[in-house]
């Protein structure tokens, strides 16, 4: 259960750290307030978390899906460029997170 947790505090950070993009510099109130909220709930939960997962191995897991789900929806979603280089380094978060959770 605190795998699922820890997942969906990754994926609250890939919400709140776009939402930044949209916020404006926290001048545009909704954008600002559902950002806030995200940025609450992924430490809220990765809290919870921890109860259970060694901090190491969960904040690196925490911040590696907030990583690579950012980079992601920047290609994506904003249009930053998709150099193999970048793939490649994304890449190896993705196999650092696997890593961490088959050792963790």
């Amino acid at each position: 259960m605190a795998w699922a947790i820890l997942l969906v505090a990754g994926l609250l950070e890939i919400g709140w750290a776009i939402g930044l993009k949209y916020t404006d510099g926290f001048s545009r109130l909704v954008p600002s307030v559902l950002t806030l909220a995200a940025m609450a709930g992924s430490v809220l939960l990765l809290g919870l978390a921890l109860k259970t997962l060694p901090i190491g191995t969960a904040y690196a897991v925490w911040t590696g899906i907030g990583a690579v789900g950012t980079a992601a929806l920047g290609i994506i979603l904003l249009g930053e460029p998709a150099t193999a280089m970048r793939l490649a380094s994304i890449g190896l978060i993705v196999s650092g997170i696997v890593g961490l959770k088959l050792v963790g």
